[in-house]
């Protein structure tokens, strides 16, 4: 499932799962975990980027473990640790201003995952 987003002063901001099927209309394709998803080569995703350090630590990812139960509190610590990436932050601003910007994820939930939180601090946070 393809979530967009548009603002006035950026390009789309596209949230997309890893196995899908790139687009022409992807733009500058980020893949937003620190960890490789199991089943996709380097090839076939069609990466412009894999930025590990932008993604959630390993002990919030394990914490959070996709529980949905837990994914208020998990946007928040997010949050938290964005607030210390703020130079990487105004880089992918900086891309999304420039270009569509695809966050990619691996996680099978589309509706409770880290893109959506990171999309959200690009989009709303100053």
């Amino acid at each position: 499932m393809t979530s967009r987003i548009k603002t006035l002063m950026m390009h789309t901001i596209i949230i997309n799962r890893i196995y899908d099927e790139p687009s022409s209309n992807d733009g500058y394709r980020i893949l937003v975990d620190r960890l490789w998803p199991c089943g996709i080569s380097k090839k076939d995703a069609n990466l412009d980027e894999w930025n590990k350090e932008i993604a959630p630590s390993t002990a919030l990812r394990k914490w959070f473990n996709h529980k949905e139960e837990r994914f208020d509190g998990f946007a928040q610590r997010y949050r938290e640790e964005l607030s210390d990436k703020v130079a990487e932050l105004s880089r992918l601003r900086a891309i999304a201003k420039m270009n569509d910007l695809t966050l990619l994820y691996g996680a099978k939930n589309t509706k409770i995952n880290q893109a959506i939180v990171l999309r959200d601090v690009l989009l709303f946070k100053s």
